[in-house]
């Protein structure tokens, strides 16, 4: 575990520690819980890029010509 030091507008630490108290977490949970979002979004995106690399239009034509040529079944909304 380490330390970090942060300088926060003041804006963003009131608002940090408003929705903290709000969801009763302390202002260091919401901030680990917040980069812990960032991080899973970059790693997704990351993700998403490499495979998009490995993608085959040609495999992905195949693959939709084997679904049948049908009308969608009907929803009940």
């Amino acid at each position: 575990m380490s330390t970090l030091s942060l300088r926060l507008p003041d804006s963003y630490h009131t608002a940090v520690k408003d929705i903290a108290n709000q969801d009763n977490i302390s202002i260091n949970q919401f901030i680990v819980s917040a980069v812990a979002e960032k991080i899973a979004a970059f790693e997704t995106q990351h993700y998403l890029e490499a495979r998009a690399q490995r993608a085959s239009k040609d495999k992905f034509n195949d693959v939709l010509a084997k679904v049948p040529a049908a009308e969608p079944a009907e929803f009940d909304k």
